[in-house]
This record gives C-alpha cells, sequence and structure tokens, in this order.
C-alpha cells in the first residue's frame, strides 16, 4: 500500500520527511505566505478550511518546530457540545500531539495570545470522527468541524537530546509511543509511523548517549533501568514495524522487526511480525518458520494458531497448484515429444507409395515395349 496513508486519514503524511525537510516543510507555511484574511479571521490555508481569531493579542514569541508548548484549550463542536477540554497540556510542535488543525494554528501564535480556532474535519478527527471510551458524550461524530478555545500559555525550545535525564527521555519517549498506539488503534498508520520514530530518538540507546551522565549531573541508569528502557525500545520497534507493515513498507518493517530479534531472539510478537512479513512479501515457507517458532514459544496465543494454520493450509494448496502445474506442463512436453517423433513417419509412407508406383508403372511399360516389339517383328520377318 502507498506508503502513504490510510484512505480515512485527514493528515498530510509526514512519517518519510527526514529533519531538513521538515524544516523546508515548516518555513513554507509561515503566516506570511498564509495571511489572508476575511472578517477578522486569518484563512491559514487559503481554502476556509482552517481559521484563526484572535481574540487576546499575545506579546511573546512564536514558537517553531519541535519547541515545547503549555497551552489550555477547549474544543466545540459547531451546536456548541463541549467535546474536548485541556490545561497545561504540553505539545511538542509538529509531532502530532494534537490534531493538526490545531498544531498548525500554535505556531501562529504569540505566547499569551487567545484565539479561536475552526478546524474542518479534513484536519481534525476526519471521517472516522472520534470515539470517546472514558466520556461517550464528548465523542466527536464523522467529518465534524471542531472549533477551539486556544491560550498558548508559554512555548521553548526543546533542550538537546544528550542533556536530558534517563527519566526524561523515558518520560518523553513512552509518551510519544502511546501517542503512535493512538494513532494506530484510529488506523492512522502514517501518523503512527512518525510518533514511533520520534520516540526511538528518546527511548534509543544508541552511541552511548543514554548511559552518560547528564549536564544536570544525573547518574548513569543502572542495569535494570537500562533493561526497563530496553523493553520499552523494542514495544516501540514491534509496533513499528506493525504500522510499516500496514502501508505495505515490508523491507523497512523486516528492518524494524530485526531490530527486536537481535536483541530479543526469542520475542513471540517479533517472530509473529517477522513470519506475517514475509508472508506478505510471498515466502509462505519462512513465514511458517517463524511462526512456528512463535507458536513454540507462546503456545496460547490463539491468533499464531490461526495465523499459523492458515499458513499451513496456504502452504499445501500453492504445493498442489505448482503439483498440477508441473503435471500440465510434463504432459504438454510429452505430447510434443510424440508428435515430433510421429512427424517424420509420414514422409516415409509417401515415399514407399511413390516408389511402388514407380515399380508399377515400370513393369507397365515393359510390358507395353515387349508386346510392341513382338508385334513389329512379326510384321516385318
Amino acid at each position: 500500500m502507498d506508503a502513504e496513508k490510510s484512505s480515512s486519514s485527514s493528515f498530510e503524511d509526514l512519517s518519510n520527511l527526514n529533519e531538513q525537510e521538515r524544516a523546508e516543510m515548516n518555513s513554507s507555511a509561515e503566516p506570511e505566505q498564509s495571511s489572508e484574511k476575511k472578517d477578522d479571521c486569518m484563512d491559514i490555508l487559503g481554502n476556509g478550511t482552517l481559521l484563526k481569531k484572535v481574540l487576546k493579542e499575545g506579546q511573546g514569541e512564536r514558537p517553531e518546530s519541535r519547541d515545547i508548548a503549555i497551552i489550555n484549550y477547549t474544543g466545540r463542536l459547531e451546536d456548541g457540545t463541549l467535546v474536548e477540554e485541556e490545561k497545561n497540556c504540553v505539545v511538542q510542535i509538529d509531532d502530532v500531539e494534537v490534531v493538526q488543525g490545531l498544531d498548525m494554528a500554535i505556531k501562529l501564535m504569540n505566547v499569551g495570545e487567545h484565539a479561536e480556532v475552526i478546524v474542518n474535519a479534513r484536519f481534525a478527527y476526519g471521517a472516522q470522527g472520534f470515539k470517546n471510551e472514558e466520556m461517550p458524550e464528548r465523542s466527536i461524530p464523522p467529518n465534524a468541524t471542531v472549533i477551539y478555545n486556544v491560550e498558548l500559555v508559554s512555548a521553548k525550545e526543546e533542550s538537546d537530546l544528550e542533556d536530558k535525564s534517563y527519566t526524561a527521555k523515558k518520560e518523553v519517549g513512552n509518551k510519544k509511543r502511546l501517542r503512535g498506539n493512538f494513532w494506530m488503534k484510529r488506523q492512522e498508520y502514517n501518523l503512527a509511523i512518525q510518533s514511533y520514530r520520534r520516540a526511538l530518538e528518546y527511548l534509543d540507546g544508541s552511541e552511548g548517549g543514554i548511559t552518560k551522565p547528564t549536564a544536570t549531573g544525573e547518574a548513569e541508569p543502572s542495569n535494570a533501568e537500562l533493561q526497563d528502557l530496553l523493553e520499552d525500545r523494542m514495544k516501540v520497534y514491534n509496533n513499528l514495524a506493525l504500522a510499516q507493515l500496514k502501508i505495505g513498507a515490508y523491507e523497512a518493517a523486516l528492518k524494524s522487526v530485526e531490530h527486536v530479534l537481535q536483541c530479543q531472539p526469542n520475542n513471540a510478537k517479533a517472530l509473529f511480525r517477522k513470519g506475517k512479513i514475509l508472508d506478505a512479501k510471498g515466502d509462505t515457507k519462512g513465514a511458517i518458520s517463524f511462526l512456528q517458532r512463535a507458536a513454540t514459544i507462546d503456545e496460547d496465543d490463539k491468533l499464531i494458531q490461526s495465523e499459523l494454520s492458515k499458513l499451513i493450509l496456504k502452504s499445501k494448496r500453492e504445493a498442489r497448484n505448482e503439483k498440477d502445474l508441473y503435471q500440465k506442463m510434463l504432459g504438454h512436453a510429452q505430447k510434443l515429444e510424440q508428435k515430433s517423433k510421429a512427424a517424420p513417419a509420414t514422409p516415409n509412407r509417401e515415399a514407399s507409395k511413390f516408389k511402388l508406383w514407380g515399380y508399377l508403372m515400370g513393369s507397365i511399360l515393359i510390358g507395353v515395349a515387349g508386346v510392341a516389339i513382338y508385334r513389329y517383328n512379326n510384321k516385318y520377318f
């Protein structure tokens, strides 16, 4: 599948952008390029799908991509129904931690500013809407416009990753992992991938950065803490592999799942994921091998058992079809061979017929000649 995005997604695909591309994309969305105002509203995108109206001017700076912002906001439907409410909500700009329309609008606010942001469903919760399990009365129907009242309390640049403490890295990394899970549940796979990749930046202990004392003087994490961090990282890689599998990015999914298996060779979920990826790539035999290993490790997992049974049946069908095809090809080859052997016999039979006719005609001619000579001799002698 298009690596692309799910059909229900109302969000732009940011999952494959590197840092430079993100910076270019963000710079191209500066307010000077989209500052058309209608009835005191800024039409951010120029098509009426994202409007911002200043309710109270702010005095501070505007946040930039990856800055850490604190906001207070409420979200209401067009009929006034309250569907969202957050106080002192910490969000990282451009990390899809709030709906995309609100994320874009925050970058156009000054610290201290109050604004009304009208977000079309395309940049809110799309055709799916949002079912609030904890507070059903705050569920958002499909294709609903959401009107936000937002206050930008503060904004600051994020500190360098290597200066963050082990505790901070773990907290932020898991926050982004859970956000990825939120997008996975909504089948917004590209947004899930974006969140998982960001989570790995905080949870990945490569190059020793996670094990060194930080600028704050915090001691190195213990072995138990590092093991705990490893477990979190493996969860992210497993989920990342699933999201990549869903969009058809099979090679990327294999790389993600290999990260898990290198550290945890007996991780049943990773073995299962690899089996599913290999099956999607057409390697049924390889897929069965990994699912069998997963089933041996986790004997009670019914999903693994079910998928393994399906693959075994699929393998048998493929073997039977291959055998039938081989037999058809062999039968066709035998017919061709028989035909090629029979073909020379026809000229031989024809040659024999001509030879027989030659003998007969020769005999007749000799007989006629004999009679003629006899008559001639009788006539003149």
